[in-house]
């Protein structure tokens, strides 16, 4: 039988885990998206692979151990199975921009879904269109009403939300459809064109320019982990001390314009 665990990611800046930059005049940088609602992921190998590399650089620590040995040029049969298996991240709660509010977090019957599964929670999933009690929202025609870029969203009542946000902590939010989270998630995307200057002036090297999409600062994301047996989950120490459970991550690419940098909090279920 496999222990469970699960991780709440909460971006501190920008997050771009997809397409690299190339050297193609006008490459879009995409993130990595569900198939089903086009919302952003972080593949469970990204997530493998950052926290190998944390465990690399600790002295008394043994990251083949834990998440399996690579593979040795001209060896056989040297890779070993992984201890730990993570599963994708996938968004929970997502902000924003909404004129007059200013930002609103905002998510999908199946997204909350995947969040109740990994999480264990027994509460029943809001009604569509459920706004939480902390959002204002103006009354237009005898009608609570928001507007978004793509047109005026009606609200069908509010609700305490409070359960649904990992910290306890209550945010302007509202549900929308699983066939409208797509949209409603361009709109919210991080987005920032970037050129490659000349080395000896600052000029464009050959016209080239990248445009990278990431998401936005304050996203909130969730994660399933599994091992194998109840000893190795209360030993693993994913932040370099079994007993701490929370610290500050990079993600994805572009760290060195400071995107990825994340707070990710993991939550051992051992019983």
């Amino acid at each position: 039988m496999y222990q469970k665990a699960y991780g709440i990611i909460e971006t501190l800046s920008p997050l771009h885990v997809g397409a690299t930059a190339g050297q193609e005049s006008g490459n879009l940088n995409l993130i990595f998206r569900d198939p089903f609602t086009q919302t952003g992921i972080i593949p469970g190998s990204s997530l493998r692979g950052r926290f190998r590399a944390e465990m690399r650089f600790r002295d008394g620590q043994d990251e083949n151990h834990w998440y399996g040995h690579e593979a040795d040029s001209g060896v056989t049969d040297s890779t070993t199975e992984s201890l730990v298996k993570f599963e994708y991240a996938s968004i929970v709660w997502l902000p924003v921009f909404c004129p007059g509010q200013p930002v609103v977090w905002v998510s999908c019957p199946r997204l909350l879904q995947r969040y109740k599964r990994i999480t264990g929670m027994d509460e029943k999933l809001p009604n569509l269109y459920t706004a939480s009690d902390r959002l204002n929202a103006p009354q237009i025609d005898g009608q609570s009403k928001l507007f978004f870029n793509f047109g005026f969203l009606k609200l069908a009542g509010k609700e305490n939300l409070q359960s649904w946000f990992p910290d306890k902590q209550e945010r302007p939010a509202v549900i929308v459809a699983d066939n409208e989270i797509g949209m409603v998630h361009d709109m919210a995307l991080y987005r920032q064109s970037r050129v490659k200057l000349c080395d000896d002036e600052k000029k464009v090297e050959g016209g080239q320019f990248f445009n990278t999409e990431a998401l936005p600062e304050s996203t909130i994301m969730v994660f399933p982990v599994a091992l194998r047996r109840a000893e190795e989950l209360r030993d693993w120490p994913p932040f370099g001390d079994k007993a701490i459970n929370e610290d500050e991550m990079y993600f994805g690419g572009l760290e060195s314009i400071g995107f990825g940098h994340c707070a990710v909090t993991l939550h051992r279920q051992l019983s």
